[in-house]
């Protein structure tokens, strides 16, 4: 008898935490639920928990929205803040739209919105002690852009007429005598920049080959994380910074930048 009560009270327990546990669940899920805003416009981001890569024209311009209520969640990676997008965790990703597009043709259940959050001009940042090498890149960026190189580059990755179809390589006779550049990257940010195995590629490595082939420079790329480029261009640690990078009046105050290469829209992804 005391062996059947026994087992009784155990089955008893156990259903009891089950369904304690079960309606622990239900309770986060409805936190969770409750919590959540809905973003479809640019209106809707006063308030909202806003995804960002650290560092980024992202970064910067949704800090704007912590004035009116909006959390910044602040990630080393983009995929890190898509990844917290679709798992709930924030309401919206800003980043460039181009990233944007592959993040979503990765992940079911995402959308860009049609409304841009912010137009933008890219360009390459150098050492305010190094106005000569500024000199030399811009002189560069105007003789490739004036060959079409270029054009040719952002084809080779951005549009469906030439996408994958215009890679650049090196002249056979180029020369390199000029010693290295060191370019410092974020290498997460397809198509400007990502790794193919071991290797970076992508729009900005591509550039970055062709202006360093113009000044006669073997092009090393060090890859790290966004928001440490500038400080390692200031530091001499690398020559020039290339990574989907906006110039902004606060990144002025600390670096140089080039002549833009190209343009680029910044935009929101949230959930279908």
């Amino acid at each position: 008898m005391k062996k059947i009560l026994a087992i009784v009270l155990a089955v008893a327990t156990i259903a009891s935490v089950a369904m304690l546990a079960g309606c622990g669940e239900t309770k986060t899920e409805d936190t969770a639920d409750s919590t959540a805003k809905t973003v479809a416009t640019v209106d809707d981001l006063a308030g909202a928990t806003i995804g960002v890569q650290l560092g980024t024209t992202g970064d910067i311009f949704a800090s704007d929205y912590e004035e009116e209520g909006s959390t910044i969640e602040r990630f080393n990676k983009g995929a890190d803040a898509v990844l917290a997008l679709s798992q709930g965790k924030v309401d919206c990703v800003i980043i460039d739209s181009e990233p944007a597009k592959a993040f979503v043709a990765a992940n079911e259940g995402l959308k860009i919105l049609d409304e841009p959050f912010t137009e933008e001009e890219y360009a390459i940042c150098v050492s305010k002690d190094n106005a000569d090498l500024t000199a030399k890149i811009n002189e560069a960026l105007a003789a490739l852009k004036a060959d079409g190189t270029i054009d040719s580059i952002i084809n080779n990755y951005i549009g469906d007429e030439t996408k994958g179809q215009s890679p650049y390589t090196s002249p056979e006779d180029v020369d390199t005598s000029n010693g290295e550049l060191h370019m410092a990257t974020n290498a997460f940010f397809e198509p400007y920049e990502y790794y193919e195995g071991e290797k970076v590629v992508g729009i900005d490595a591509e550039l970055a080959q062709a202006i360093c082939d113009k000044i006669g420079c073997k092009l090393v790329i060090d890859d790290m994380d966004f928001d440490s480029i500038i400080t390692a261009v200031q530091s001499g640690k690398a020559d020039f910074g290339m990574a989907g990078m906006t110039v902004t009046e606060e990144r002025l105050e600390s670096i140089d930048f080039t002549d833009p290469y190209t343009t680029s829209t910044q935009v929101i992804i949230v959930k279908e």
